[in-house]
Parts: structure tokens; sequence; C-alpha cells
């Protein structure tokens, strides 16, 4: 009983000191915050994170929008009082991206990135050779913020560890919380600063350094990879912690149970040990999952991209089947990393048991007496320590992961960057524009195997100069030369003035026509109103829905080839350069477009200009000052027009190409056109371009992302257990864990029961105690299995179910939905619903079942604790549902807008010339810096949140505790035998940690399952038409005659949208040679989109050889039909694969198709022949070449019905006769319908 009255007393005394402690600790914080400040606002270092347009952070309105938090006082900073006002608004209402109020201006993720910069430079001063490490640099960036926190922990652990001697519940409360400021912090900040890092590397990379990391991968890295590192800080100080309450539980051990603590201390050690290996398996198992990752990221990225071609050449299946190959490899990693961690987990929940065992068999051996107090003070401290163990394998797997993101970012920070031989220098009044001095180039850096060799060339400012020569010459190559693009290995360039560069590939941003147009320039009315003019954009304007407010979908996907290379050629004349290089920007346009394209922009707007144009187009070549002849990356004559046709065979043979088609287009029209056209320019385009309505965003093309709204419920869980025997695993995991904790509670009790009972001998009780020990222990390992059975089977399953649908799913889809969106499905969120979704699942049943089981053990004891506790468990889940309002909201918005930054990444890579040719490459950074920061406000509010809470729930528990305490104390005599006494205080000890401890676990869930809400959304797209349609699929040679039927065909691209096809009707006869012309989009596209069902019919039909191609399978029809797409598609993988990665053909099938489009040598000169490399986009072919490639895979089908939409026109004049002779006599009784804007290519029709 005195030892009842001691501990009253203690308590009462703990609650008096409480005051005393929080004052001292206000106190502390209120120092280390004014030494903060001192060291961060005051010095002359902070100038320089001090974000550069200042002036837009000074506004009373983004003033208001910075978080409470940069504001808060002492109090508020301890309580989250300042997250109040973010809470309540999250209960009333879904809260939106705009209710997050934005980072301080310093930890934003460019002050972050300046000041990583700062440190890595000083640091590369110090270290003269080799790279200092990343991990260091940043830790020496927030060394502050780390020891104080680090200060924290330390406190929090010390006071914990004094719970089983003083019933310290309280300081626990007060003191522990003070880390959260400083780690939510470091947390949002390295996410950031990573993020920011890998942005302004890939904006940098070379040629050779993309090979090797793909647009998919280097997406990978910012969703995937930051977001791992970004964890890390959150468990830092467990890593350490975790040893410290170790050392001071044995301390307390000893006390305790004297000599026997070695018993603990050598199983602990042996654990321990046990572990390292297992560890380091881990580590190569993340690894290697992570490159599995990679590699079916790459895949993904590119079938998603290029989904249209897929369809057309019926090749879904295929790549669908590649892709869960790919999925398999990672699954395999996967499962052998989650059992190893599971495994882990098992050897540390098992270690207290093992430690238990051994303690008391030594107490026995070295007569060691038992009684009430020593055994429940040991068994208090093991509890108390028990959960910090357990958690020891999350920790492992965390530190894991975070080091396998880091090798991997390091390595991607590490890659190659582009020199900047050629930078613009501005010289003012410099007649020489480009000088080239007997320069060699070459792509991979390798001198001997140069791109461009000997390369001389000097242009004069205002000189117009021309480009011409076969496909394959390095015609692109040399404009990308002259931009700073490919590696220089000899010679002298030097380029004056500010350049603009069209590319051959259109590369069009998401957004409006006007932001691709003005592209980060201001708005000049006249100067927009002419530039539309000269760019022949009016009329198509006048088209458009919304003007030029319609919104473009990724890539340009609602404009036509035209279009999107005009709307290029507006944004480099706007602005206002002093050298244009324009790669083959009339090929995608048609003849009448292109002439008057050529004299309005090139030889008007541009008159004074200085012009570098690649073309193919012959009849433009008289007007200019020189041109140029490749052949070989080499430039064999420069020459004025008439000079080289009198004196190079070559040329003339190429011009003489051109005119044994042509007889449309009179060369002295475009001569002497050029002066009167200039001035009657605006009158020929009739009225001005109006100002057209501002649209509201619901009826644009790119709709905002959808999200989850409110409380799902169970919906999400539900979900996740109902995938592949999901709830059979998951209900015998929770069995084991049930069987587990009664086992524990029935341990405890015998102990309690009969550790003062004279009746019952040491080794008997001590026997039985370690007995059901062994028998728990089992149940564990069962656990464990089902645990990672369940994570493997249901990950198979999401992923089967999203990759059906997404390749089922019509172009209209892809159309609308930006890749960022799926890409951040099928990378972060499924490598949450992968890695953290099983084990946190079972967590938190457990945490919960703990809990509760904690909770029963109290009531039975001392029924009275009844009053406060189930009063208390009714505010905590209050509490709970209060803060998951938020919390949802906020993980949500995190998914939402990581979706927006990977999309913004990978346009960034995909237009990564263009943009360092117009030098905007600051401005690019400074948007992505804007989507890292919105990304990581939402992270940082959600992690501020959990404290929140956590801090509410341990006041709460405290509370409970001290009342069981006290009504103990109050008791009479003799009410319970003290062993019961201790067992009941050793609980509520516990109560305290397992019931924070299970909160924590079911909000960490229930943010981690939106990510299974996110993948759903996905899974059920509505998908095309069946692919085979078993009881109507045509006979195995149809078509065999190939006569094409129209029959009244309308066409709308959404339900909502106009008629771009108004009921055509026509018919080709088997065998014809059908041309289709017409304006830029005017529909012919469209028509071709039709043959192959993209789109389905609104009205009327197509009837090929009698059957309505609307009753068969798309797979039967599409696989029936040969196109050759308008944009020539390459998938990264060997020239064999690419014309058939079906494999159905020979090598020497493919050899003579390869001969037959004029590719024969270019793949001979290659050391591996058919097995030579293609790129990602295969960029290492040119334009015209991809284009063959394309040919050469018609061919290879041999198709009765042969669509070609636009398929020569980045293909020269001589090379286009021999493809037009080589189609005529290979496809002589094939219906062949072309769709060209050269009138000679529809010559034959």
């Amino acid at each position: 009983m005195v030892a009842d009255k001691v501990l009253a007393v203690k308590t009462c005394l703990d609650v008096l000191s409480l005051p005393g402690a929080l004052l001292l600790l206000v106190y502390g914080i209120r120092h280390a915050r004014e030494e903060e400040e001192g060291d961060g606002n005051g010095g002359t270092e902070s100038s320089l994170y001090k974000p550069l347009n200042a002036e837009a952070h000074d506004d009373g309105a983004a003033d208001s929008r910075v978080t409470p938090f940069a504001k808060a006082g002492v109090f508020s900073i301890m309580t989250f009082w300042w997250l109040n006002p973010m809470m309540k608004k999250g209960y009333e209402k879904p809260l939106e991206e705009k209710d997050m109020p934005l980072l301080g201006p310093s930890d934003r993720a460019y002050s972050q990135y300046l000041m990583f910069l700062d440190n890595l430079n000083r640091k590369k001063q110090l270290q003269a050779h080799g790279n200092p490490s990343v991990f260091w640099t940043i830790v020496s960036s927030h060394k502050s913020a780390i020891l104080v926190s680090g200060l924290f922990a330390l406190l929090k652990v010390l006071t914990l560890s004094a719970g089983p001697v003083l019933l310290k519940a309280f300081i626990n409360v007060s003191l522990g919380k003070g880390s959260f400021k400083y780690e939510g912090f470091v947390l949002a900040a390295a996410m950031s600063l990573l993020s920011a890092a890998i942005y302004k590397k890939q904006q940098k990379l070379s040629g050779s350094s993309k090979l090797k990391h793909s647009s998919g991968e280097i997406i990978n890295y910012v969703t995937v990879d930051a977001y791992r590192i970004g964890e890390f800080p959150y468990w830092f100080h467990q890593t350490w912690t975790t040893s410290v309450q170790l050392c001071i539980a044995l301390g307390i051990l000893y006390n305790a149970v004297g000599l026997a603590m070695i018993a603990s201390l050598v199983v602990i050690v042996l654990t321990v040990i046990c572990n390292a290996p297992l560890s380091k398996l881990q580590h190569k198992f993340q690894t290697r999952l992570m490159e599995a990752q990679g590699v079916r990221l790459k895949a993904m990225s590119e079938s998603l991209i290029h989904m249209k071609v897929l369809k057309l050449y019926a090749w879904e299946t295929h790549f669908k089947k590649v892709i869960e190959g790919l999925r398999e490899i990672e699954i395999k990693w996967l499962s052998a990393f989650n059992l190893r961690k599971s495994f882990n987990g098992f050897v540390f929940w098992t270690s207290p048991v093992l430690v238990s065992a051994a303690t008391f068999l030594t107490c026995y051996l070295l007569k060691i007496p038992l009684d009430a107090s020593n055994v429940f003070t040991f068994v208090a401290t093991l509890r108390l320590v028990q959960d910090p163990i357990r958690q020891m394998p999350d920790v492992i797997g965390v530190v894991i992961q975070a080091k396998v993101a880091f090798t991997r970012i390091t390595k991607f920070l590490d890659a190659p960057e582009l020199s900047g031989q050629a930078r613009k220098k501005y010289c003012v009044g410099d007649e020489y524009r480009i000088v080239m001095n007997s320069c060699s180039f070459s792509w991979d850096e390798n001198p001997s195997k140069p791109t461009l060799k000997n390369i001389n060339l000097v242009v004069k400012a205002g000189e117009k100069v021309a480009i011409c020569g076969e496909v394959g010459s390095g015609k692109s190559t040399l404009l990308a030369a002259v931009l700073g693009e490919v590696p220089k290995t000899e010679g002298m360039i030097q380029i004056c003035g500010k350049t603009a560069y069209v590319s051959q590939n259109a590369w069009i941003q998401t957004g409006t026509v006007q932001d691709n147009i003005l592209f980060g320039s201001s708005m000049d009315r006249q100067r927009y109103q002419e530039t539309l003019e000269r760019c022949s954009l009016v009329k198509d304007l006048e088209m458009l829905p919304y003007g030029d407010h319609t919104q473009i979908g990724e890539r340009g996907v609602n404009l036509s080839g035209g279009q999107k290379q005009r709307v290029q050629l507006a944004r480099a004349l706007y602005q206002n350069a002093d050298i244009y290089l324009l790669d083959d920007p009339f090929s995608a346009v048609d003849a009448h477009t292109a002439t008057s394209l050529f004299n309005e922009y090139v030889m008007g707007a541009l008159s004074d200009k200085t012009v570098l144009l690649v073309t193919h187009q012959v009849d433009f070549l008289p007007v200019f000052d020189s041109v140029l002849l490749m052949s070989d990356g080499e430039i064999i004559r420069a020459a004025p027009y008439q000079d080289l046709l009198a004196h190079c065979q070559e040329f003339q043979n190429l011009v003489n190409a051109h005119k044994d088609t042509i007889g449309v287009s009179d060369l002295n029209r475009v001569r002497s056109h050029r002066t009167n056209e200039n001035k009657g320019s605006i009158d020929i385009h009739g009225s001005l371009y109006k100002e057209s309505l501002k649209p509201s965003p619901a009826d644009q093309l790119i709709k905002t992302e959808e999200r989850e709204m409110g409380d799902t419920g169970l919906k999400p869980y539900i979900l996740y257990l109902r995938q592949n025997k999901g709830f059979f695993n998951g209900s015998m995991g929770i069995l084991c864990h049930v069987i587990f904790v009664c086992g524990q509670i029935a341990q405890n009790s015998w102990m309690a029961a009969n550790v003062q009972n004279p009746d019952v001998g040491t080794l008997k009780l001590i026997s039985v105690y370690i007995a059901i020990g062994f028998i728990t222990v089992f149940f564990l390992l069962f656990r464990s299995i089902a645990l990672v059975v369940l994570g493997i089977q249901t990950s198979r399953s999401l992923f089967s179910q999203l990759l059906n649908s997404l390749f089922r799913a019509p172009m209209s889809f892809f159309d609308s939905t930006p890749l960022g969106r799926i890409l951040s499905r099928v990378s972060s969120d499924l490598s949450i619903v992968d890695l953290d979704v099983p084990f946190g699942l079972m967590l938190a049943l457990g945490a919960s079942i703990n809990a509760y089981s904690n909770l029963g053990v109290l009531a039975v004891v001392t029924w009275q604790v009844l009053f406060v506790s189930v009063p208390m468990m009714v505010l905590a889940l209050r509490l709970q549902k209060y803060y998951l309002a938020s919390a949802k909201e906020l993980m949500r918005i995190n998914g939402t807008t990581k979706s927006a930054l990977a999309n913004h990444l990978g346009e960034s890579v995909a237009g990564s010339i263009t943009i360092r040719a117009f030098e905007e490459e600051d401005r690019f950074f400074e948007k992505n810096s804007e989507l890292v920061d919105k990304n990581a406000a939402s992270y940082f509010y959600n992690f501020a949140a959990t404290e929140w809470l956590i801090q509410r729930l341990e006041t709460m528990s405290a509370a409970v505790l001290s009342f069981s305490a006290f009504i103990m104390a109050l008791l009479p005599a003799g009410t319970f035998s003290s062993g019961f006494i201790g067992m009941a205080l050793s609980y509520g000890l516990s109560l305290n940690n397992s019931f924070v401890f299970s909160i924590q676990n079911q909000c960490q869930l229930s943010n981690q399952i939106i990510s299974v809400e996110r993948v759903n959304q996905y899974m059920d797209i509505p998908s095309e038409a069946a692919e085979v349609i078993e009881e109507n699929r045509p006979s195995p040679n149809w078509p065999q005659v190939g006569r094409v039927e129209l029959r009244d065909l309308k066409i709308r691209y959404r339900e909502d949208a106009p008629l771009v096809l108004h009921g055509i009707t026509c018919t080709f006869e088997g065998g014809d040679k059908i041309g289709i012309v017409g304006r830029t989009g005017s529909g012919k596209t469209t028509l071709i989109g039709a043959l192959f069902r993209l789109v389905e019919p609104t009205g009327g039909k197509i009837i090929i050889d009698s059957v309505d191609i609307t009753t068969i399978g798309l797979h039967d029809l599409r696989s029936r039909l040969g196109i050759i797409p308008q944009d020539p598609t390459l998938f990264q993988g060997t020239i064999r694969y690419n014309l058939d990665p079906l494999e159905q053909f020979s090598d020497q099938q493919i050899w003579e198709v390869l001969d037959k489009c004029q590719l024969l040598e270019a793949v001979q000169e290659k050391e591996q022949g058919l097995d030579s490399l293609v790129v990602e986009d295969g960029s290492n072919w040119s334009m015209g070449q991809r284009q063959l490639f394309c040919l050469g895979r018609a061919l290879l089908r041999r198709c009765r019905v042969l669509v070609l939409d636009e398929a020569t026109a980045s293909i020269d004049n001589a090379t286009d006769a021999i493809l037009q002779k080589t189609i005529r006599t290979e496809f002589r009784d094939c219906t062949v319908i072309t769709v060209a804007h050269r009138i000679p290519t529809v010559m034959d029709c």
C-alpha cells in the first residue's frame, strides 16, 4: 500500500510540475527561435535566399495567402493553434487547392534550391577532387532544424522512459511535439529542393544523357524518388532514438531484475545482428525494384504517348503484353522486398517475447526473487520499448528506400550536360550573325564518328539561306548545332543575336493558343494581330470554338498538323528575334498555304532578319541569297540557286526530280508576287481577327482533374480487399493478430495472478509464461505471410485492371487527359499501393486491436476507468473524424498537384530544345517551382494535421491515466492485489502510447488509401467497341477487292461538339488510287480516323467489301487496313522490332522492304544491322527516315486498303519520286487513299 501512496504523491507532484516544465520549455523554444531569426533574417546571407521576384511577394494579397505558421507565436506553434482555421474550414466543406495557404517565402522550392546550390558550390570549392555528396549538402542546409528537432526527440525519449519509474505521462505531451516544427519543414524542403534540382538538370541534359534517362524515368524521379526522400526526415530521428530508448530501458531493467538484465541485452544484440544481412538484401531488392519500375514506366509512357499509332496498327494487345511482362519482373522484386521487410517485422515483434523469456529464465537460474513490483516494472518497460522496436522494420525500410532513391537521383544529377559552346553573344552592329570555321559535331561526343564534319558557314545579318539535301543528310542537325545542342568536337563557332527556332516535329504546350504564341512575352495587341495574319491563322482561329482562348490538348491533339506548325511559326515570329532557324516548317501545310506562308512570313515579316530554312520545296529556292546542299553530314556546295543549277550535278538531279512531277506552282509567281503581296496582305485575308469570348473552363477539351470529395467511408478499403482473395488473406492476418494479442494478455494475467501465489513455484510460473509466449509467436509468423500475400495479389490485380482499362480506352480519353495524370497514377500512386498500403493496413488494424485490448484490461481491473475512458474514446473518435475531413482532401490535392507537376515536367522534357532556343529556361523553372510548392504545401499541411491530432490525443490519454492512478491510490487498502495494480498501471502507461499509435496508423492508412482511390478512377474508363466480335468475324482474306463506300457519313468528336464531317457519300472502287486534298483543318485526318474507327460515326456508314465496319471487332478491322500515319512514330528498341513488333516476318523479308523504302544503306552502315538501336521517339533517325520506316511497316503488312496520311511530307523530292514509284508498283492492285498537301503526291490518283 505504501507503494500506492508513493505513486499518488508522485502523480500529484507531476501534475503540479507541469506548468513549470511548460514555462521552461517555452523559454527554451523562444531562445531557439530568436537565435534562428538572428542567423536567418538579420544576417547578410539571408538576402541571397529571398526570391528574385520579390515585388510580387510583397503584395497584400499574396501576404494574406502565406501560411499562418510563418507568423505564429510560441504557444500557437506548441499547440498547433495556427492550424485550427484550416481544420475548421476542412470540416465545414471539402478543402480545395485555393484554400491552402502558400509556404513561407524561405521555404519555397526556389529559395531552397538557391540555398542548396550555394552550399553545394561552397563544398565544391573545399573539395578539390570528386563531387560533394548531395545527402550531406541537404543535411548541412538544414542543420539547425535537424539539431533542434533532435533535441526534442531526445527529451521525448527521456520522459517516455522515465514513465515506468514515475508516471510522467504529462511531460510526454508537453515535450514530445516540439520536434514537429522542424521535421515538417525539413520534410517539405527536401522534397521541393530535389524536385527543383531534377527539373533544372533536365533543362541542361545532353543528347547522350537523354538516351539513358527517358522522360518516363525523369518523371519517376520526381513523383516516386523525391517522395520517398521526403518521407525520410520524419523517421530520421527514430534511427537513433530507438537505441537511446533501449539503453535507458536496460538501465531500468537492471534496477528491477539486477544481473538478469544481461540476458535481455544478449537477446537484443542478437536480434540486431541477425538483421544486418537482411537489411543488405532488402537494399539490393529495393534497388532492383526501382530499376524494374523505371523500365516499366518507360514502356508505359511510350505506349500512352503513341496510343493512336498502336490503335491504328492494332498493336495494343502486343504492347500490353510487353508491359505485363515488365510488371511481372517488378512484382518478383516487390515480393522479395516485401517478404524481407515482413520477416524483419516478425523478428522485431518477437523480440519482446524472447527478451522476457531469457530474462525470467536467468532470474530463476540466478535465484533473483520475483515479486509484483519488479515483474511489472519489467513488463511495463518492455511494453514501452515494444512500439519503437516494432517500428524498426519500417524505419529500416524507409532508410533503405531513401538511400536507393538518393543514389538514383544523384546519378541523374551527375549526368553529362550540354556545354554552352554556341551560346549566343549579343553583339551590336556585327554584320556576321553565324560564323562556323571548319567545325565538326558529334551527338555522342565522339570525334572519330562526327555527325557533321568540316562545316564552314558564314551568314551575314539579313541573309536568307536555304538548306536542302536528301533524307538523313544532316540538315536538322546543322540547325541543332547552331543552337548549341550538338557537342562540338573541333573548330570555332560564333552566334550573334537572339534566336528563334521552329522544330520539324511541332512542340505545343497544354494551354491556350494565345499562351503558345506569346510564350512568356507580354501582349502587344498590334504585333500579335500582325503575327496571326502573317501565319495565316486568322481563319483557323475563327473556326476554333473559343478562338485563341481555346485550350489546346497535350501535344496539340485538337489541332491539325498544319495548324500546329503555324502556331509554332507564330510563336517564333512574335519573339522578334535576330536569327530564325526554320526546320522544314511548310511540309505539314497544303501547297496554297505553303506559298502564302513563304511570301508573307519568310520574305515579308522576316525580310530584314537572318533566316536558315531547311526545305524540300524546290520552288522557294531561287529567292534565297544562298543555298546549301548537304550530303552525309557535309556541306557539298554553297552558292546562289542559279550557280548551283549550272555547276552542281547533284543539285540538278534534285530540281529535276521536282520538275518531273510539278506543273502547278510557277516559280516566277513566287518572285513577282513577293513585293505586291506584302502591301495587300490584310485585304486578302478579309476581316481582322476579332477578340473572342472568354470560355467557361467546363467546355474546354482538357477538364480539371477529377478527385473524390468528402468521406468515401469504407469504399476504397473494400475495393482494395475485394481483389483476388483479399478478404480471405486480410481476415487470416487479423485473426492471427487477435490470437497473438490474446496470448499476450493471457501471459501477463498468468503472471499477475500467480506471482505472489505460494502454491505456484517460480519454475512453473516462468515455464507457463514462456510457453504461452512461444505459441503466440507462430501466429505472428502466419500474420506476416498473410500480409505479404495480400499485398502482392492485390497489387497485381489492381494493376492489370488499370492496364486493361487504359489500353481499351477510346482516343477521346487520351485527347482530353494530360499524360501526367495517368503517369502519376502508374508511378507514385501505384508505388504506394505496392509498398505502403498492405503494411499500413496491418499496422493500423494491429495497433487498434492493441489499444482496445489495453483499454479492456484496464477496465476489467479498475472499472472506474471507464468513467473517463468511454467519454475519451468518443471524443477521440470525433476528433479523428474532424481531422480526416481535412487530411483526406489534403492527400487528394497532393495527388492532383503531383499530376500537374508530372505533366509540366513531361512537356518540358519533350520541348527542351525549343525552350533552350528561346532562352525561356528560367520561366519554365519558375513555373515548375510554383507547382512543386503547391505539391509540397499539401504534403506539409497533411503532416502538420497529423501532429495536431496526435497532440490532442496524447493530452486526453494522459488525463485517463492520471485519473486511474488517483482512483487506485484513493481505494481502500486490499481492494486489489498489488500484482493487478502493477499490471493495470503498466497497461495504462502503454495505453497512452498504443492509443496514439493506433490513431496515427489509422490516419496514415486513410492517407495512403487515397492512392487506391486514385488508381480506381482510371480502372473503369468507358471502353471502345469490342476488339473481336466472335459471331461476326470477317473472312480471313477480307478485304479481297478493297472497295470502300461511304454513305452519308457524319462525325463529331464529342456529344456537344459541332459536326466535323457533314454527311459524306462516295465510293472508292477496289484498286483505285484516291487523293484527298483540302485546306489544313478541313477534316482530312478525321476521315481517316473514321475509317479506322478511332471516332465512331454519328450517322451514316462505312462499308468495305460489303461489310459494315461498325459490325466487326476493332482488332479485325484495324489489322486488315494499312496506314502510314501523319506523325511518324518509332519505339524504343531495335530496327527489327520497329518494323515487325509481332515477329511475323523473316529477316530476309525485312531487308527486302528496307531496300524498297530507300533505307538499305542507312541500316547497313550501322554495325548491328537490324539490331541497331532506336532510342525514345526514334530521335536518332531523321524525320524523313522515320517516315520511311513507317512506309516499311506498310510494305510488310501488304494490306488491300492502304492509307497514306501526309506520308512523304518530310522527304526530299528525289526520294519522294522513288517512293511514289514503289507504292505504285507494290500496291498496284490495292486501294490507296492518299491525304496530301503536295499536289505531285496525288498526281497519280
